[in-house]
């Protein structure tokens, strides 16, 4: 199937640089836009795509079409088009733009997926999820599962959870960076050079991740694990609940949730 991507910002570049490291669609079955012509020619270049001249051309040469366009531009974008849209899938990552807004702007019987992506799918280790349309087929979810599935986990939920996937695990990467530049700062304040600081707190925050994975303990039954009555670990949690991680990390992915929800109105 050919892949047209219309927008090459970080999103949508690290989702298609990913899937075609992995193999999972091949880099001359992908045709790239942007009216950025300087964002077309980057990702074009790193991946080996071509570039299409303009939205209804990338269409016209597409089995499906990845919209990675800002919310507030994709529905204007999409009305625009002078092409045919009726035979082509449209996936759209587009935080807050709901299903049927798309379908009435692609027109009767469109064939529309819906999807939550992050950037960690650069390197193999997304966390996406997808909502069909009406017009979606079973060969059109099978295509975004092996696309998103490619380059990590991923999921398909009803379109009522996506704007709280936007706010756990779209965003999310950002505040688990935020965590790790912590950690590492901590590391730096007690007396660890920088480099080593950053690696040992990443690789802690991969590990960590990876026990939960693997194992299928709850993380609160991982951590018992690890502080013992008295020791190191358990002053630590202290710290870090007089600090109120838990209720921020938690504020922070509702405040995301209704933000993606505040878009989708807009």
């Amino acid at each position: 199937m050919k892949l047209g991507i219309i927008g090459c910002g970080k999103m949508g570049s690290a989702l298609v640089k990913g899937a075609v490291r992995e193999g999972s669609i091949k880099a001359d079955s992908v045709n790239v836009f942007d009216v950025i012509d300087s964002a077309s020619k980057r990702l074009a270049d790193e991946i080996g795509a071509a570039i299409a001249s303009s939205n209804d051309d990338l269409i016209d040469s597409s089995d499906a079409v990845l919209l990675c366009v800002k919310p507030q531009d994709t529905v204007k974008m999409l009305e625009g088009l002078s092409s045919p849209a009726q035979s082509k899938l449209f996936i759209s990552i587009a935080a807050g733009l709901k299903l049927q807004d798309l379908e009435k702007s692609l027109g009767e019987n469109a064939r529309v997926i819906r999807v939550m992506p992050n950037t960690p799918a650069l390197v193999g280790k997304g966390a996406s999820a997808f909502s069909r349309g009406t017009g979606a087929t079973d060969e059109d979810a099978n295509f975004v599962m092996n696309l998103l599935g490619s380059v990590g986990q991923v999921l398909e939920v009803p379109e009522k959870q996506i704007d709280a996937i936007t706010g756990l695990s779209g965003s999310g990467p950002a505040y688990i960076y935020t965590v790790i530049e912590a950690l590492a700062d901590g590391g730096v304040l007690v007396g660890l050079p920088k480099d080593k600081a950053l690696l040992l707190a990443a690789q802690t925050v991969a590990g960590a991740a990876e026990m939960v994975m693997q194992t299928g303990d709850h993380p609160a039954s991982l951590r018992d694990q690890v502080a013992s009555p008295g020791g190191t670990t358990i002053a630590g949690l202290a710290a870090l609940e007089s600090g109120k991680l838990r209720a921020t990390l938690i504020d922070a992915v509702k405040a995301a949730t209704v933000r993606s929800e505040e878009l989708g109105k807009s």
